[in-house]
């Protein structure tokens, strides 16, 4: 029997998180106040989960999201639930562009492994029931190298980066597998880590390791993740420069990694932020291999309801063409509309008409 190839990422995609409507903020603060239980949260959530489904569909999206509806962030509610990782709440929040976050990190604890039991994975399935044949439902997580922030790892149980780095690379092999077995086909690794590297006036590590290690070291975990995976998982990657209620964390271009990540990260697409000038110029994708992954332009921007000039984004699709062939580039929001739970300073409205325009766009530009 033949295996039906999933033919992502979609010239018109998007990266993941959705706005979170007024009702589901009301569930979950009556949920921590005690107020209703968790059972009628999730339900709360997987009407809500139902909805959104629908409407992204009806705007024409090939794929859809559950908008990661049932997360807080869109980070740490996944590595928390890793053997030997925990949350916490810690003295102070992620720095952003005039503001910190709400405080909430993860440490490691003990050795990393996978858990058989991720709530994602139930919830993926619960996900995919949703959607049944009507699209391809696309599961987004965070980049394994997200565990090499700044103060996560334990040096009393891994002195050793490169044994830290080993665990991590078969937690996530094991995640994939899970996923997979479960059904799903189009996962994402979202990467603010790898982003950061190439960001010359960021603090990228708290450790004595240079940047060109850590670069190296970044390109080998997501190649061991992904060794053996199987032919007809489409596994794309995200590269964001911080996304919190419409701010951001830092800047800088792609092209520190680009000679390394871009040129030979094992993945079938790059979702690459480009919607203003912290971005840099398309310069760095010419070391995106001809033929290799689809390179995802994020040049429609979901941290403001501003509607885009379509002259002005067809010219960037052309301009990102001399790098790149244009049957190689696939277009999406430069990120998600709520990494957090807060979300981003646009209406749902303006979501859907800026999801709407990028599947019209894409018809006329391919």
């Amino acid at each position: 029997m033949t295996k039906t190839l999933v033919k992502a990422p979609f010239r018109a995609d998007h990266v993941g998180s959705l706005l979170r409507p007024e009702n589901l903020h009301k569930a979950r603060a009556e949920f921590k106040e005690g107020k209703i239980s968790a059972e009628a949260l999730r339900e709360i959530e997987t009407e809500e989960i139902k909805r959104i489904v629908d409407k992204q569909i009806e705007v024409g999206l090939e794929l859809v999201t559950d908008g990661e509806f049932r997360r807080t962030w869109w980070h740490l509610d996944f590595l928390e639930h890793l053997n030997g990782i925990e949350g916490f709440i810690p003295e102070k929040g992620y720095t952003f562009k005039g503001t910190e976050t709400e405080r909430y990190n993860v440490r490691n604890i003990g050795k990393v492994s996978f858990n058989p039991d991720h709530p994602f994975v139930k919830d993926f399935i619960e996900f995919k029931e949703i959607v049944g044949d009507r699209a391809v439902a696309k599961q987004t997580i965070p980049s394994p190298n997200q565990l090499f922030n700044a103060s996560i790892r334990n040096e009393a149980i891994y002195p050793d980066i490169e044994e830290y780095a080993k665990d991590i690379i078969q937690a996530y092999r094991g995640a994939i597998k899970a996923f997979y077995d479960a059904g799903c086909r189009y996962l994402q690794l979202d990467d603010v880590y790898i982003a950061r590297l190439s960001s010359p006036d960021s603090t990228f590590n708290d450790s004595n390791l240079s940047r060109e290690y850590l670069i190296d070291l970044a390109l080998r975990v997501i190649n061991g993740v992904l060794e053996d995976k199987p032919e007809d998982l489409v596994v794309t990657t995200h590269l964001c420069r911080g996304n919190y209620q419409s701010t951001w964390a830092f800047k800088g271009s792609y092209a520190l990694i680009a000679p390394t990540l871009l040129a030979k990260e094992k993945v079938d697409g790059f979702f690459l932020e480009y919607d203003d000038q912290r971005s840099g110029d398309f310069k760095p994708l010419e070391h995106v291999p001809n033929g290799g992954p689809q390179v995802v332009l994020g040049v429609v921007t979901s941290k403001s309801g501003e509607p885009e000039d379509k002259e002005a984004i067809k010219a960037r699709i052309e301009e990102a063409a001399k790098y790149v062939p244009l049957d190689q580039l696939c277009l999406s929001p430069q990120c998600g509309f709520a990494s957090t739970h807060h979300g981003n300073k646009l209406t749902e409205e303006q979501q859907w008409d800026k999801l709407k325009f990028i599947v019209d766009l894409a018809k006329e530009v391919w």
